[in-house]
């Protein structure tokens, strides 16, 4: 019996030359990225647009969800203490305030940037609204002191979990490829605007 064990259990050690002979999650990645990049729709954007779609976008990208979330469809926010959640679940389609604080109703669109409309309850929050005017502030501030605009794209993001980090690659892509059939990519944001009149 101890014999058939060490047999089996050398059969399930990894090859070190090898480490993941049948790309186990490999195909599903690239995959992934292949099927969202072909989805993604970039228009010619203007600075203001990149940057709005930018903050908002990346700001839904930091909350904390664990499902692909599919073109067109709505998702909802919602703030815990001190942490974005992103739902499937309206508030509508439950009593009280089990994921927290109702924060608004969120949209992944065709280009891979996202949209948020505020709740009335967070449109009344000073606090909320000062959060985001500080949070909104830093990205400007980053803006200003980047050469070339194609550099406040925020680019592989190892911290984030796995479909957050995948979103914000397409996204960095698609704006990307905005900022570029807008012939602002490799300029300033004085530039950019300047280039707008």
């Amino acid at each position: 019996m101890a014999i058939k064990k060490r047999v089996v259990f050398a059969s399930l050690q990894m090859d070190k030359n090898q480490p993941n002979p049948q790309g186990k999650g490999l195909s599903t990645i690239s995959g992934f990225l292949t099927t969202v990049n072909q989805q993604t729709l970039a228009p010619a954007k203007q600075i203001h647009q990149i940057t709005d779609e930018l903050f908002t976008s990346m700001f839904i990208l930091h909350s904390s969800f664990k499902f692909k979330p599919v073109i067109g469809k709505s998702y909802w926010l919602y703030k815990s203490q001190n942490a974005f959640r992103l739902s499937l679940i309206s508030p509508d389609e439950w009593k009280g305030n089990a994921f927290g604080r109702f924060i608004g109703r969120c949209e992944l669109h065709q280009d891979i940037t996202w949209s948020l409309e505020l709740s009335q309850q967070a449109v009344n929050d000073s606090d909320f609204l000062q959060f985001i005017k500080n949070k909104k502030s830093e990205l400007e501030h980053r803006i200003q002191q980047t050469e070339q605009l194609i550099d406040i794209l925020p680019g592989y993001q190892q911290h984030l979990p796995f479909y957050q980090r995948a979103f914000t690659s397409a996204l960095t892509s698609s704006l990307g490829i905005s900022m570029h059939k807008s012939g602002i990519a490799l300029v300033s944001q004085e530039t950019a605007r300047l280039e707008k009149h």
